[in-house]
């Protein structure tokens, strides 16, 4: 359908539509997951998961009650769920997240708020480390 597939003739996007903008807008509510290969922006709300290549874009007004998988996470909203970033998070100074983040490099803005757990692996998203860690031996944990 045209509205949500855009396909360009001059290749600007590149055959897997990395560029592709997809904008859920302020008042929309889309109740489902939501996979894209570019970029997800929330304004409104999503009741269900966002897998998206490249970007997922939280506003300061968007909602989103499912979890997040992307590249980069930029969140100004609110996010129930898991945030998987495999490059970056970051949480803006509106935001509020309930749930987990895993990511490789998080910023936090002063009044951003993330109430779950922060995981920074070195290897991919979601992997778990070998063993305790020398910062939990060392305090007798």
């Amino acid at each position: 359908m045209a509205i949500f597939k855009e396909e360009k003739q001059d290749g600007r996007n590149g055959a897997n539509g990395e560029g592709a903008l997809s904008i859920i807008a302020a008042g929309m509510t889309v109740s489902g997951d939501i996979e894209s290969t570019g970029v997800v922006k929330v304004e409104g709300r999503v009741d269900g998961s966002i897998r998206s290549a490249r970007q997922v874009l939280v506003g300061r007004q968007g909602t989103v009650h499912g979890d997040v998988e992307t590249r980069e996470a930029v969140i100004g909203g609110s996010v129930e769920g898991t945030i998987t970033a495999s490059e970056r998070v970051e949480i803006q100074a509106t935001a509020a997240v309930q749930g987990d983040i895993v990511t490789r490099t998080i910023v936090v803005a002063e009044g951003g708020r993330i109430n779950g757990t922060v995981r920074m692996d070195e290897g991919k998203p979601g992997a778990r480390s070998a063993g305790p860690s020398p910062v939990a031996e060392t305090l007798g944990s």
